[in-house]
C-alpha cells in the first residue's frame, strides 16, 4: 500500500506523475467549486454541467504547466546534503 501520509516531509523534487495526480485531484476540487456555482447561478443543471466540463481539460493543462515551471525555480526550496540536514537554497533568495 502507498505511504501517502508520511510522518515527515519527503526532501527532493516532485516526480511528474506527482504533478499530473496533484493537478487531477485540485480539477475535480475546482470543477465541483464551478459546477455548483453555476448551477446557482443559472438553475440548470445542463448548463451547470456543461461549464465544468469544458474547463476541466484546459486547467490541468495549465496547472500542469505552471507546477512544472515552478519546480525548475530553485527559490525556497531546500536542498539536502549527503549527512541529510536542511539547507534553504540561496538562489534568488535575496
Amino acid at each position: 500500500m502507498f505511504n501517502l501520509l508520511a510522518k515527515s516531509a519527503v526532501a527532493g523534487k516532485d516526480a511528474h506523475a506527482r504533478s499530473v495526480a496533484k493537478a487531477i485531484t485540485w480539477r475535480l476540487t475546482g470543477s465541483i467549486d464551478t459546477f455548483v456555482l453555476s448551477l446557482l447561478i443559472t438553475g440548470n443543471v445542463k448548463v451547470a454541467g456543461s461549464i465544468s466540463l469544458a474547463e476541466v481539460i484546459t486547467k490541468i493543462l495549465l496547472f500542469y504547466s505552471h507546477e512544472r515551471a515552478w519546480a525548475l525555480i530553485a527559490w525556497g526550496k531546500s536542498k539536502v546534503s549527503v549527512s541529510g540536514a536542511r539547507q534553504l537554497s540561496s538562489v534568488g533568495a535575496d
